[in-house]
């Protein structure tokens, strides 16, 4: 369209209603003017999605799991984009963490989308009843039941993130993250690691540097799959206008520093290519663990 829009405007002399009137190319300033333009009028609202894994350079095995489903539907009536992220990190040192992690994603996203299929893809006769919140922490305890069934003695950590419109909502148990990043360029993280020098560090007992480096920095309190009992932690945010949504397991953000994965993501032309340069920074970091990273965009 943009390349129309120039031809037809760079002709010496075009007739328009009124005769000798002569027009001028379209600046390239016009022309990002325009493109400006018919990005904020985007319809339908939908979201961008990316991922990128490595099992590192120092494990064999890939403990990790990742899942991302988006659906839109576009008519007359208003339908508010969906989207499920989530990711899952196997712990290391127990018996089939990679079972664990797999059996939770697919316990969780088979959970969510039983949840909202009429909606999604029938005629819906009744709204869903629970709020996203319940929903989510019920999908979690249950993939709690369904590790201690399936792959006893192991463990993983879940970060699931759940999209209708604008509205996040993220249940968490471990140390995988969620973040926001703003168009502002600022970066947060939503999530807070159930781990043990988190906690000491919360405490005031050691430094964030101290935690960086504590030989017992990957020792989980809280887990999929450890003990009978599991309390998730569920929050609700808007979905940041114009920035992004990241979920990382702590094969990324344990080897690359925040401002790092910011610069990577705001500097790299598409997401796309973003999630395989933080791969990358984490591998050149020595990629001492599994690699996961999601990366959502919300257009429209």
């Amino acid at each position: 369209m943009f390349d129309f829009l120039k031809n037809l405007f760079s002709k010496k002399e075009n007739k328009t209603m009124v005769d000798n009137v002569v027009t001028a190319p379209l600046s390239d300033v016009q022309l990002q003017a325009i493109k400006a333009m018919a990005q904020d009028r985007y319809e339908p609202a939908q979201f961008l999605v990316a991922s990128g894994q490595s099992v590192g350079r120092q494990r064999e095995l890939n403990e990790d799991c990742l899942f991302t489903f988006t659906s839109t539907i576009a008519g007359n009536s208003s339908n508010p984009p969906f989207g499920l992220f989530i990711i899952a990190d196997g712990m290391g040192g127990h018996q089939y963490g990679e079972v664990a992690s797999n059996t939770a994603i697919r316990t969780i996203s088979g959970y969510v989308m039983k949840k909202f299929h009429n909606s999604l893809f029938n005629m819906p006769t009744q709204p869903v009843e629970e709020s996203l919140q319940e929903i989510l922490q019920a999908a979690v305890m249950e993939s709690q039941r369904a590790v201690l069934r399936e792959a006893p003695g192991s463990g993983t950590t879940v970060t699931a993130a759940l999209v209708l419109g604008q509205q996040l909502t993220i249940a968490h148990v471990g140390d995988s993250r969620a973040y926001l990043l703003y168009n502002d360029k600022r970066m947060e993280a939503v999530t807070r690691d159930h781990s043990l020098v988190r906690r000491l560090e919360e405490l005031g007992q050691i430094t964030s540097a101290e935690a960086a480096v504590h030989p017992q920095r990957n020792v989980l309190y809280r887990a999929i799959g450890q003990g009978e009992t599991l309390e998730p932690d569920v929050v609700t945010t808007p979905f940041p206008i114009g920035g992004y949504l990241m979920l990382c397991s702590d094969g990324l953000w344990g080897l690359v520093t925040d401002d790092e994965m910011r610069r990577i993501v705001y500097e790299t032309p598409t997401i796309q290519r973003a999630c395989q340069n933080l791969v990358t920074a984490a591998n050149s970091a020595g990629g001492s663990d599994n690699i996961s990273v999601i990366l959502v965009q919300l257009i429209g």
